[in-house]
């Protein structure tokens, strides 16, 4: 039975909107609709610059994003503020990037609005984990290569509480999010758990964006590969056998591609 009561809700409303992973037009309508009738929008980080120029004239903006290493907006004063806005009749926009339920902590926010009696509303958004590998041709699920797709956080206080033993023995494509300073202890703990040093891995820096790079290695040379590429965050780690799939599917071209070509004309 749920601890939480839900009492009568207050004036105010707030909707998690889930921003996708950074091409404005990967906005579902619903999205854009609710960032375009909002009173306040509340943002991260991985809001992309194009998303966030949606956003009309006149509507308060207020940035609460995250990064490693510097200094970051705590969840709970992310709280304290949403409950203070909608207390105050706002209609707030809460804007994350991907979806926010996916490693988003909407989950986090909607109990602590609803034990405070606030209306809340989920816009589901396109995860990283679909939309960057669509943009990078790889596909999550593919048949004789990859029978499920499972989607790992990477990101943790102190030490990763992980099953690697079982997520090695999976014929599945694996997805780190939040994972690219720990890329040498992800391929190190698959290897020692059963998973072959050769399975290829892909890293997608700034999926589904103009400056999107996608590198591939496997197991036993991927941490090499992202330091001496200068590889930085937000990256997607991908393994698995469908990592082979990507210079055959690939589609999406990239502002440094295009560059590329232009140069070499």
């Amino acid at each position: 039975m749920s601890t939480v009561k839900i009492t009568s809700f207050k004036r105010g409303h707030v909707l998690l909107v889930g921003a996708g992973p950074g091409d404005p037009d990967l906005l579902t309508i619903k999205a854009l609709r609710c960032i375009e009738n909002s009173d306040v929008v509340v943002y991260d980080r991985l809001v992309s610059k194009e998303i966030i120029g949606l956003i009309p004239e006149g509507v308060e903006m207020v940035y609460v994003g995250k990064a490693k290493g510097k200094h970051s907006v705590p969840q709970s004063e992310t709280n304290k503020l949403l409950i203070e806005l909608a207390s105050r009749g706002k209609r707030i926009c809460r804007l994350k990037g991907g979806d926010s339920f996916v490693f988003g902590r909407g989950g986090e926010e909607m109990l602590e609005l609803h034990r405070e009696g606030i209306s809340v509303e989920v816009v589901p958004g396109i995860t990283a984990a679909s939309g960057c590998t669509s943009y990078a041709g790889i596909p999550l699920t593919h048949r004789g290569l990859s029978q499920g797709a499972t989607f790992v956080t990477a990101h943790a206080e102190k030490e990763l509480s992980i099953n690697w033993k079982a997520l090695a023995s999976l014929n599945h494509t694996l997805v780190f999010y939040m994972g690219l300073s720990k890329v040498g202890q992800i391929a190190q703990s698959l290897s020692q758990h059963g998973l072959s040093t050769s399975t290829p891995v892909a890293i997608i820096e700034n999926g589904c964006t103009p400056q999107q790079r996608v590198f591939t290695a496997d197991l036993h040379s991927i941490e090499a590969t992202i330091q001496g590429e200068g590889v930085k965050s937000p990256a997607l780690v991908v393994v698995g056998e469908v990592v082979t799939l990507a210079d055959e599917l690939n589609w999406f071209i990239s502002q440094a591609e295009t560059q590329l070509e232009k140069l070499s004309a």
